[in-house]
């Protein structure tokens, strides 16, 4: 059997955006969430984690964050889990031009996990979703998403906080 490392996600929450917006001019783009299923668009060197494992994954499922303008290019992409009574956040990371202190644009990392929450929410799951994190970056997930301490590394978003940004990022949705 083979050993599997325990991942902790690393993510940088920039902005709580509306949408994404670009770091330079700040004009903000409308972004579509769609369920990847293969892995053409993605290229290995390209991405820190292995996206080509995520998708194979039939427990995962993996989605891309685009701009309605420009749908061909990737600006995060997102692995999640249906535990069947919250959502569990594998993976999130975004492209690399939109990472460090050059970023393109801000807000990719709040879209894809208020993207988590609104599918906790239709799920029936109250927006619950949860994530395994470095022990550094504890403090800035609860200052910058009202993510709480679960135990350990873990984490989670509750209901209020998970309705507060769901709402942010999908003006349309509604309970």
């Amino acid at each position: 059997m083979k050993n599997k490392e325990t991942i902790y996600l690393d993510f940088e929450v920039d902005k709580l955006t509306n949408s994404i917006e670009n770091a330079i001019s700040g004009e903000v783009f409308d972004t579509l969430i769609t369920k990847l299923t293969e892995t053409r668009s993605i290229k290995k060197n390209e991405w820190i984690f292995n996206w080509h494992d995520e998708i194979k994954n039939k427990s995962k499922q993996v989605f891309k964050l685009t701009t309605v303008s420009n749908p061909t290019i990737i600006h995060g992409l997102i692995s999640i889990t249906d535990k069947g009574d919250h959502i569990y956040l594998d993976l999130i990371e975004s492209a690399k031009f939109n990472k460090g202190k050059n970023k393109l644009y801000r807000g990719v990392a709040g879209n894809l996990i208020a993207f988590g929450c609104k599918m906790s929410f239709e799920k029936k799951y109250d927006g619950i979703v949860s994530f395994l994190t470095k022990t550094q970056l504890m403090e800035h997930y609860e200052k910058t998403l009202g993510a709480k301490l679960f135990g350990g590394n873990r984490m989670f978003i509750d209901t209020k906080e998970a309705m507060l940004l769901t709402t942010k990022y999908f003006k349309e949705f509604k309970l």
